[in-house]
């Protein structure tokens, strides 16, 4: 029997619960996914089980923050401790719930004197369920355009 010691495309998208297209288009193409091994598996490249662990872990991986699970805390104050959201989104996402939405951030710990505040716990379990979303820098164009199409030309 042979020894299988690297992964294919479906199996990172398994593995780390992310679609095979994020895989193949976007963390392969990044400059630090590490280079296939000299096999293939079908149609697709194999890559170190090992390397994926570490590009994932330093690249994709939201970093945990360290927060106090007894303390209470406001939006603004998540955003200073650096949990990856801004208070702007955190209120966005709590007013989009209330509307019929998706919840996307849990309802307040506690309102006192009209202040929404979340224990440290609370933003801890929110924070494992959402997975981070960075934007490459060189894909954003001036405002109100695409980074493919030319200034003044029209899409049909």
């Amino acid at each position: 029997m042979v020894e299988q010691r690297g992964l294919i495309a479906p199996e990172i998208a398994e593995t780390y619960n992310r679609s095979r297209h994020t895989v193949t288009k976007e963390w392969t193409r990044h400059p630090a996914f590490p280079a296939p091994l000299p096999q293939r598996r079908g149609r697709y490249h194999e890559y170190d089980s090992e390397a994926v662990a570490v590009f994932v872990r330093e690249h994709v991986a939201r970093q945990a923050v360290a927060l106090e699970p007894d303390r209470l805390y406001t939006a603004r104050q998540l955003e200073e401790a650096g949990v990856g959201i801004k208070a702007a989104t955190i209120r966005a996402d709590l007013s989009r719930s209330r509307g019929g939405g998706p919840r996307r951030w849990p309802e307040p710990d506690d309102t006192g004197h009209g202040v929404n505040r979340w224990y440290g716990r609370t933003v801890a379990r929110a924070l494992e369920t959402r997975q981070g979303y960075r934007r490459k820098k060189d894909q954003s164009g001036p405002a109100g355009q695409s980074p493919r199409r030319e200034p003044g030309v029209r899409a049909c």
